[in-house]
């Protein structure tokens, strides 16, 4: 079984030989609910690509324990970067693309306010449904045993989506009645690919022609149509497969 996976600020990743000490929320986990014991073993990280690999040679009362440092670890940023534009789903659908998404290895996760979402993050509920995003990378990042996490950035407009997908390396837009499959585009050696999600209604057809002026072709992905809580992640799937990071 590998190393469980607990977050800490970078400050406080240290060199070989070093000794760490996990404490509040995490260190409460670790304690009460995963309940490691001295000799265990345990991954620190702050999320962005650092961690150290260690073991636990003390634990202090019911919140807290230290880590002895053995190995520093790095996950460097990726030469090819995913980003999954994702249109608001219905309830915690939302919630489970981002988790699945998150444990196949995108890089950043976009909300999109489309047109024929029936879901809308305004106010105070927007926020809420942000940092339940947000959240959910974290954890699945933790379980997925990532160093880095994936940002899940602020709501965009379409306007913005369009402007995001004219910058990219390669952008597509996941249609049924594409004309290119996404298995046969040309993947680039480095920069960002953007790949949008739409909502269960589908991208409606000013969408697809504002995205379409911005350089994103409508691609379909294969013969049968997916919910939008599950197209990312087949899509992700697909090409990081095929760009060599999961080789």
């Amino acid at each position: 079984m590998t190393a469980p996976v607990f977050v800490v600020e970078t400050a406080r990743l240290a060199p070989v030989g070093a000794v760490v000490r996990l404490d509040g929320a995490e260190g409460r986990h670790a304690v009460a609910v995963r309940r490691l014991a001295v000799g265990e073993q345990l991954v620190l990280t702050d999320g962005a690509g650092a961690g150290v690999f260690g073991s636990v040679v003390g634990v202090l009362g019911k919140d807290a324990l230290e880590v002895e440092v053995a190995r520093v670890l790095t996950e460097p940023e990726p030469e090819l970067r995913l980003t999954v534009v994702q249109a608001l789903p219905k309830g915690d659908r939302g919630e489970l693309a981002v988790e699945l998404m998150t444990e196949v290895g995108v890089d950043r996760v976009v909300p999109w306010a489309a047109s024929r979402c029936i879901t809308q993050w305004k106010g105070e509920r927007g926020a809420k449904a942000l940092a339940k995003w947000r959240a959910t990378a974290r954890e699945a990042g933790k379980q997925s045993r990532r160093l880095r996490f994936p940002e899940v950035s602020e709501p965009m407009s379409t306007r913005e989506v369009a402007g995001l997908l004219g910058g990219a390396a390669l952008a597509a837009v996941l249609h049924e009645e594409g004309a290119r499959p996404l298995a046969s585009a040309p993947l680039p050696d480095g920069g960002e690919l953007v790949l949008v999600v739409g909502p269960e209604g589908g991208v409606s057809p000013d969408e697809l022609e504002r995205f379409a002026e911005a350089g994103a072709a409508p691609c379909r992905l294969g013969p049968s149509v997916l919910r939008t809580s599950t197209a990312g992640v087949a899509a992700a799937a697909l090409l990081l497969g095929r760009s060599g990071r999961w080789g």
